[in-house]
Protein backbone atom coordinates (compact mmCIF):
# COMPACT_ATOMS: atom_id res chain seq x y z
CA UNK A 1 0.00 0.00 0.00
CA UNK A 2 1.69 3.43 -1.03
CA UNK A 3 1.71 6.03 1.19
CA UNK A 4 0.25 8.96 1.31
CA UNK A 5 1.69 12.83 2.56
CA UNK A 6 -1.11 14.58 4.42
CA UNK A 7 -2.19 18.24 5.87
CA UNK A 8 0.79 18.67 8.50
CA UNK A 9 3.21 18.70 5.89
CA UNK A 10 5.38 21.77 5.65
CA UNK A 11 7.57 20.68 2.31
CA UNK A 12 10.21 20.48 4.09
CA UNK A 13 11.40 17.91 1.45
CA UNK A 14 13.61 16.03 4.82
CA UNK A 15 11.25 13.01 2.91
CA UNK A 16 12.45 14.22 -0.59
CA UNK A 17 16.11 13.33 0.46
CA UNK A 18 15.56 9.69 2.09
CA UNK A 19 13.09 8.56 -0.61
CA UNK A 20 14.88 5.67 -2.82
CA UNK A 21 12.25 5.59 -5.16
CA UNK A 22 12.16 9.69 -5.88
CA UNK A 23 8.42 9.20 -5.78
CA UNK A 24 8.19 12.18 -3.98
CA UNK A 25 7.46 15.59 -5.63
CA UNK A 26 7.66 18.38 -6.27
CA UNK A 27 11.52 18.20 -5.69
CA UNK A 28 13.25 21.44 -4.70
CA UNK A 29 14.87 21.81 -7.97
CA UNK A 30 11.06 22.01 -9.47
CA UNK A 31 9.85 25.46 -10.34
CA UNK A 32 6.52 24.61 -8.13
CA UNK A 33 8.77 23.50 -5.21
CA UNK A 34 8.76 27.35 -4.16
CA UNK A 35 5.15 27.52 -4.30
CA UNK A 36 3.85 24.44 -3.10
CA UNK A 37 2.27 24.56 0.30
CA UNK A 38 2.73 20.15 0.67
CA UNK A 39 4.56 17.13 -1.32
CA UNK A 40 3.07 14.49 -2.90
CA UNK A 41 3.82 10.89 -2.94
CA UNK A 42 3.31 9.13 -6.54
CA UNK A 43 1.33 6.27 -5.75
CA UNK A 44 2.69 3.91 -8.79
CA UNK A 45 6.34 4.39 -8.09
CA UNK A 46 5.93 4.09 -4.10
CA UNK A 47 7.87 1.04 -2.94
CA UNK A 48 6.29 1.09 0.88
CA UNK A 49 9.68 1.06 2.43
CA UNK A 50 8.66 3.66 5.46
CA UNK A 51 11.79 6.23 5.14
CA UNK A 52 9.71 8.65 4.39
CA UNK A 53 7.55 8.13 7.13
CA UNK A 54 10.99 8.46 9.79
CA UNK A 55 12.12 11.66 7.77
CA UNK A 56 9.10 13.32 8.47
CA UNK A 57 9.67 16.22 10.87
CA UNK A 58 5.16 16.63 11.41
CA UNK A 59 4.21 12.93 11.07
CA UNK A 60 2.48 13.76 7.86
CA UNK A 61 3.15 10.93 6.17
CA UNK A 62 0.91 7.92 6.74
CA UNK A 63 0.43 4.34 4.83
CA UNK A 64 -2.83 5.07 2.44
CA UNK A 65 -5.02 2.30 3.93
CA UNK A 66 -4.03 3.77 7.67
CA UNK A 67 -4.72 7.92 7.32
CA UNK A 68 -6.91 9.38 9.86
CA UNK A 69 -10.18 9.97 8.91
CA UNK A 70 -9.95 13.56 8.72
CA UNK A 71 -7.17 12.95 6.18
CA UNK A 72 -8.52 10.89 4.24
CA UNK A 73 -9.23 13.18 1.35
CA UNK A 74 -5.52 13.26 0.67
CA UNK A 75 -5.31 10.10 -0.55
CA UNK A 76 -6.92 11.23 -3.83
CA UNK A 77 -5.78 14.87 -3.70
CA UNK A 78 -2.05 13.12 -3.85
CA UNK A 79 -3.01 11.03 -6.75
CA UNK A 80 -4.65 14.11 -8.57
CA UNK A 81 -1.61 15.74 -8.70
CA UNK A 82 0.04 13.01 -10.51
CA UNK A 83 -3.16 12.78 -12.86
CA UNK A 84 -4.30 9.57 -11.30
CA UNK A 85 -7.33 8.27 -9.82
CA UNK A 86 -6.58 7.01 -5.83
Amino acid sequence: MPYVIAAPCVADYSCVEVCPAQCIAPLPDDAAFDRTEQLFIDPDRCIDCEACVAACPVGAIHEASRLPDKWEHYRAINAAHFGRKP
